[in-house]
């Protein structure tokens, strides 16, 4: 054996040893900013002022703001506004908010519809297939003002592939309807249903569409398609 080469063979072994990627580090450092940004969301949720309004379930805003953030990234969404469905809350309470990211205000709290057929008083089976009468869950970026059947009404695009993509070929918009009210509760123990549409009350129709007109962010969430919605994400 030639000894001579043996240092120069011993510098380029250990060399290649460390230059070899530290996957502990690596994940260590994933960690540190999936931390950093949790901790983010969990001050913003802090200060939020509910303007006397419920609050908002933490899960739901937090994976709200983390879409918006990426959204707002890609430019798919503008306004500084984001608007929460908490589809898993009971439709007799008012599980629909809307949220001044700038201010961090909350906006509006009001009922919000869910389709005929995705349940009765809870939602459940969700749908991109038009005819379905069912609501498409997951993010959107919200459209233009029209005059429909219903009046006043907001365009939605889904941003979710095979999730809520197909919502605005299936006329999935934003309006008011009577069937959205104390009194429907009322009377059969549960709110109205819509045909897949988030809608509101009539009287709260304009104000909000005003507000969330024109590519701000609307996130209709259900802690059961968590996973499901952030892997459909088109961004």
């Amino acid at each position: 054996m030639n000894y001579k080469f043996f240092p120069l063979f011993f510098v380029v072994l250990l060399t290649s040893f460390t230059s070899l990627p530290n996957k502990t580090n690596s994940i260590k450092i994933t960690t540190a900013v999936e931390s950093n940004s949790a901790s983010k969301n969990v001050s913003i949720y802090n200060q939020l002022d509910a303007n006397s309004f419920a609050m908002p379930n933490f899960e739901c805003f937090d994976k709200a703001l983390e879409g918006f953030h990426l959204l707002k990234q890609k430019g798919l969404v503008t306004k500084n506004i984001l608007t929460l469905v908490d589809f898993s809350l009971s439709s007799n309470m008012k599980r629909l908010w809307v949220i001044d990211l700038e201010r961090n205000v909350v906006l509006f709290n009001t009922l919000v519809a869910h389709g005929r057929n995705t349940g009765e008083e809870f939602a459940n089976e969700f749908s991109n297939q038009a005819e379905s009468f069912k609501s498409s869950i997951g993010f959107y970026a919200t459209g233009e003002i029209y005059n429909g059947k219903h009046g006043m009404s907001l365009k939605l695009d889904g941003l979710e592939k095979g999730l809520n993509d197909n919502a605005r070929n299936r006329a999935v918009v934003m309006h008011g309807a009577d069937y959205v009210s104390e009194s429907f509760i009322r009377q059969n123990k549960r709110l109205g249903r819509s045909q897949g549409c988030p809608a509101v009350p009539v009287e709260m129709n304009a104000k909000i569409i005003n507000v969330i007109k024109d590519k701000s962010c609307l996130f209709i969430y259900h802690p059961s398609k968590t996973k499901e919605i952030f892997s459909r994400l088109n961004v």
